[in-house]
């Protein structure tokens, strides 16, 4: 009949708008409030239904959230009594619990389950378990539309079905009539699994965009971190009389948890020193900066190196984690006396570079992390350490992103290679022993990505 023919092409403009609206979505960059009430009055009006309901599942899996439930929906959640009462009176009770009340997808173990295991309202419970679509035309044959009649708005007829895409189940859409509505249709089935399916693929997508904005936010973020701990560290090298002093700092993301510095602590006196926070990225590179400012607030006026980490450690022991430690090595320069003195935090063994033989040895002078002990151990083991440093002898200090960089086959760099890079590049001073490592180190790599900092600082006496 005519009356039949416009129906159905009132019903495929309403279908082709919807699906305009879902595309649209994403060029105008729509919030996901305004998405998710878009697809539940979107499906309202294609299938002239009472109400519709939107529930997401989190990020757990635990719970399906309702964000979004059109006013005056049937509910399709049982609903307690007291709200029932308060319901007869005022109306917005109920909405206003159902768009509050989140159905559970998890018992008490942890575990998924059975709605009757997890306690969940076994109507949306199931569909989301099952991953069906399930069509429930008639109340008075399907005890579980039955049970909720006793609702302000009894619940005569619904479809429900999962938003499944790429493997992944997003949630629960839901579209139900109350007594004063006509019943859903079989052909009105299909038009909501089709609506369901499309629905799904717009929230994945929308999903996704949301989490490359993120990533942008963040990659934003870290370039601001970056760029403020370029300014943290030294971007020259320093002129002290009778040294030559030549470092580098290479990071494995885009900040550093490995630290080096150079001070002047008074007018004969320089300090220089490198430190290793325990573990990678942002949450190093914040201890890093705390470190930093402890350091250079203790170092002026203190030629003692050993005072200096002793202080540093009962600053920052009572801010600093259980699994968190930082290691430091810090050598201060007499360049009136050309006297060395270092002062060793649990950091690596420096090399000492002897020109006259051109051999390498490990200076093992005591000394434990900063930040384990809150100062009674760590005083006693921390020892100043006179450096023998002759003329065009060199002293390393480094990090073990050097001697711990992996080549594609799993295989470390190792003190070995080190120490042939340093006798290698010696000769021609700081500067080339810095070149020769790093070059050495991007040889046996290869293509193998960095997987821990590299902080490199190189003392040559004149």
């Amino acid at each position: 009949t005519q009356k039949r023919l416009d129906d159905v092409k009132t019903e495929e403009s309403r279908v082709f708008e919807f699906l305009h609206g879902l595309g649209s979505a994403f060029s105008d960059a729509l919030r996901p409030s305004e998405l998710h009430r878009m697809i539940v009055e979107g499906a309202e009006r294609i299938l002239d239904a009472h109400g519709g309901a939107l529930y997401l599942t989190d990020r757990n899996a635990a719970l399906l959230i309702p964000t979004f439930i059109s006013k005056g929906c049937p509910p399709l959640v049982s609903v307690p009594a007291h709200i029932l009462q308060q319901a007869a009176t005022t109306p917005a009770a109920l909405d206003s619990y159902l768009r509050l009340h989140p159905v559970p997808l998890t018992g008490a173990d942890g575990k998924t389950g059975s709605p009757e295991a997890t306690g969940g309202d076994s109507i949306l419970t199931s569909v989301w378990l099952d991953k069906e679509a399930l069509f429930l035309p008639n109340a008075d044959r399907d005890p579980r539309l039955a049970a909720l009649r006793d609702a302000a708005l009894r619940t005569e007829s619904a479809m429900i079905a999962p938003l499944l895409y790429a493997g992944q189940n997003l949630g629960i859409l839901a579209l139900a009539n109350g007594s004063m509505s006509s019943a859903f249709s079989e052909s009105d089935f299909e038009v909501f699994k089709a609506i369901t399916e499309q629905s799904a693929f717009a929230l994945y997508n929308a999903i996704v965009y949301a989490e490359a904005n993120e990533k942008k936010t963040l990659d934003r973020d870290l370039e601001i971190a970056r760029d403020i701990q370029r300014i943290l560290l030294p971007s020259t090298s320093p002129e002290v009389a009778g040294f030559e002093i030549s470092g580098i700092n290479i990071p494995a993301r885009q900040v550093s948890g490995d630290y080096f510095d150079y001070i002047k602590v008074d007018p004969t006196h320089f300090g220089i020193v490198i430190a290793d926070v325990s573990g990678k990225g942002i949450p190093a590179s914040l201890i890093m900066a705390m470190c930093r400012s402890v350091l250079r607030s203790q170092a002026p006026t203190n030629d003692s190196p050993m005072d200096v980490l002793k202080k540093v450690n009962r600053q920052l022991f009572p801010d600093m984690k259980e699994d968190m430690f930082i290691s430091m090595a810090y050598v201060i320069l007499d360049h009136e006396k050309g006297l060395v003195n270092l002062a060793r935090a649990g950091h690596d063994a420096p090399l000492l570079y002897t020109a006259a033989t051109g051999a390498i040895t490990k200076i093992n002078s005591p000394g434990m992390a900063l930040g384990v002990d809150s100062g009674s151990v760590f005083d006693r083991l921390t020892r100043n350490f006179t450096v023998p440093l002759g003329t065009n002898d060199c002293l390393i200090l480094y990090t073990d992103g050097i001697t711990e960089a992996l080549d594609g086959a799993g295989q470390e760099f190792g003190m070995e290679r080190m120490i042939q890079a340093v006798q290698a590049g010696a000769p021609q001073g700081a500067p080339a022993i810095v070149k020769r490592l790093t070059d050495d180190l991007r040889t046996f790599a290869g293509i193998q990505p960095q997987n821990d900092d590299i902080t490199l600082i190189v003392i040559r006496k004149k």
